[in-house]
């Protein structure tokens, strides 16, 4: 894929920030394609919520839009969802009539920078899974931790990373690879089970 991530600095993303968070530069670039691709979407939702005064599906929305912007480096878009978050949160509409525009136009500004993604064939970087195999993929770890099979388990774990799972999900994913080194397997199954419904 001909793009070239060093553009996004002058833009404003900490891109050391979005490698960290996916791994490598094939899967920074492919969760921002699908950050992009995703935004329609995800304004429709925003806007719906708003226009029903249904502040709770507001929060988790703007939550998981300030946790992908957080992923992709997008850290001052991050910082105004993450506001909209604790606003609504706190039921006040009022403060996030206040913020809402602007955290759209931010949100806007960071789109056009990516939009040359959008119009690109899907990316999908190497070792990187769909919904369908990471869902066998789990259902496959749970089994080998049941049978306290630690080299089965250690293996899966790392495939079923390359599920592109948000922050909360990754660091969870990360915490009962560290369990199955530990031979803890009863934590590492609850950690896994844990993120399996944020798998889709």
């Amino acid at each position: 894929m001909d793009f070239d991530i060093s553009k996004l600095i002058e833009a404003g993303f900490n891109i050391q920030t979005g490698l960290a968070y996916t791994g490598s530069e094939e899967k920074y670039i492919s969760a921002l394609q699908r950050f992009v691709k995703s935004s329609s979407g995800n304004k429709e939702k925003i806007n719906a919520y708003l226009d029903s005064d249904d502040l709770e599906n507001f929060m988790i929305t703007v939550h998981a839009l300030k946790s992908n912007s957080k992923m992709i480096g997008a850290m001052v878009l991050s910082s105004m969802f993450e506001t909209l978050e604790m606003v609504s949160k706190n039921n006040d509409r009022a403060a996030v009539d206040a913020n809402f525009q602007r955290t759209l136009d931010e949100y806007g500004k960071v789109l056009e920078v990516l939009r040359p993604l959008e119009e690109m064939d899907s990316f999908k970087a190497s070792g990187e899974i769909g919904a369908k195999e990471a869902l066998e993929t789990a259902d496959a770890l749970l089994e080998a931790l049941d049978d306290f099979d630690d080299d089965l388990a250690a293996s899966l774990v790392k495939k079923l990373a390359g599920y592109p799972f948000r922050i909360t999900q990754r660091e969870k994913l990360e915490s009962a690879a560290e369990n199955i080194s530990q031979f803890m397997y009863d934590e590492a199954a609850a950690q896994i089970r844990e993120i399996y419904p944020t798998i889709d």
